[in-house]
């Protein structure tokens, strides 16, 4: 568990409060946070990152939701079976958690997570309002990543919203009416800003080109992200305008189970579709995911993941590359109490860090005492990495590194 030390200044000496009497104050702040009624985030501050599944209606975004989240969302052979987004906070797999909790034998573990929302599936005329059209793009504009679902096997039970299989037509359905959507943001806010820039305005004028050049990429049916900012500067702005098609994406093709390792003619096209986008492509089967979710033991989901090929289930793989496309990385506190890892932002700061357990971290924060996860593992204990010199003390600047161990000192 993390360590938290309250120091009272005096003069050129520092006080250590004892564990009995941190204990004695801390149950009575408790109490009268309790007796208040409020509902403060006394212990976590947590970042909160959502990655959204987006696709065409019966792709499997409502099957995989429940794969990744084991909530049993409605799942059903027709359009729009999805109308409310379902919201999943999901376990991020990370075997170096077991490896920390074979050497400290914590009390309770407890894993990363990231939260992923089941959307309604958009058909053409969605950036009209066209279907759900508006309730959709309201709801993957409040994301931060985009899972985009493709149906990639044939299967003439399950219903085509167009006839037929086609993973490159899907996708460019789903493309368009985002980019249609983000047009009309462009637009409209090139109104305002145009206004301005004629007067002279240089913030005006600089928003004014960047809004131009996401336009004509947008026109010529490219997605905001392909805009590349010229500047820090940009890439601010670029941030503020929230436009759908500058987030990060990763494309999932949903397959039959005997293609579940290399894929087929479909996940090709996908491939050579996007090799451009710098986007990662995961081969997916959704039906086998859901057999294997619903086998009661680990060996059994064991022997059917070996039965079809597999290491691992590909939802394990799909939650991993959703947290890394959401920019994440893990730290760990690890003692008797608890062994836990902590979602931060990749780069974040010591300080920064120290705020996702409690907001009174990063204020008061002192400095952070780390060791690496490779070093706590090889010599199996915080006291023998201090004996090797593996025991490292952290200022402000210090940027978190993933797999860090961390303990924290701090003053309030």
């Amino acid at each position: 568990m993390y360590r938290c030390e309250f120091y009272k200044e005096c003069k050129n000496s520092t006080f250590l409060f004892n564990e009995p009497f941190f204990n004695s104050i801390f149950a009575h702040f408790i109490k009268g946070i309790a007796n208040f009624g409020g509902d403060w985030p006394l212990f976590e501050n947590k970042i909160i990152m959502k990655a959204g599944i987006v696709g065409l209606p019966n792709v499997g975004k409502s099957t995989l939701f429940n794969c990744l989240s084991n909530a049993k969302a409605q799942s059903a052979n027709f359009p729009f079976c999805t109308i409310e987004p379902n919201i999943g906070v999901v376990n991020v797999p990370d075997s170096r958690m077991a490896k920390l909790e074979e050497l400290v034998k914590p009390e309770r573990v407890q894993m990363a997570t990231v939260d992923i929302v089941d959307i309604a599936g958009l058909v053409k005329g969605a950036s009209k309002g066209e279907g759900l059209g508006n309730q959709f793009l309201g709801n993957i504009r409040e994301c931060n990543a985009i899972i985009h679902v493709l149906r990639c096997f044939d299967n003439d039970n399950i219903v085509h919203v167009d006839g037929n299989v086609n993973p490159i037509r899907d996708k460019e359905t789903i493309d368009i009416e985002l980019q249609l959507k983000d047009l009309e943001t462009v637009e409209k806010r090139l109104e305002k800003v145009n206004r301005a820039a004629k007067t002279g305005n240089k913030e005006a004028q600089a928003e004014q080109s960047l809004l131009n050049r996401i336009r004509e990429a947008l026109l010529q049916a490219k997605s905001a992200r392909t805009v590349v900012p010229a500047s820090q500067d940009e890439e601010e702005l670029m941030e503020s305008f929230q436009l759908i098609t500058n987030k990060p994406v990763l494309y999932v093709c949903n397959v039959d189970e005997n293609s579940a390792v290399n894929g087929n003619k479909y996940v090709d096209q996908v491939r050579e579709l996007v090799k451009d986008e710098d986007a990662e492509v995961i081969i997916l089967s959704v039906g086998a995911e859901a057999d294997i979710n619903e086998l009661e033991s680990y060996e059994e989901r064991q022997v059917f993941l070996e039965d079809m090929g597999l290491t691992e289930p590909g939802a394990s793989v799909l939650i991993r590359a959703a947290y890394k496309l959401l920019k994440q990385q893990t730290y760990f506190t690890a003692g008797v109490k608890e062994v836990r890892a902590w979602t931060i932002n990749i780069g974040a700061t010591a300080p920064q860090a120290a705020g996702v357990i409690h907001t009174d971290f990063e204020k008061g924060f002192i400095r952070a005492e780390v060791i690496s996860y490779e070093d706590f593992i090889h010599y199996g204990s915080e006291a023998k990495c201090k004996e090797a010199g593996k025991f490292k003390v952290e200022g402000k600047e210090y940027v978190v590194k993933d797999g860090d161990v961390m303990h924290f000192r701090f003053n309030v």
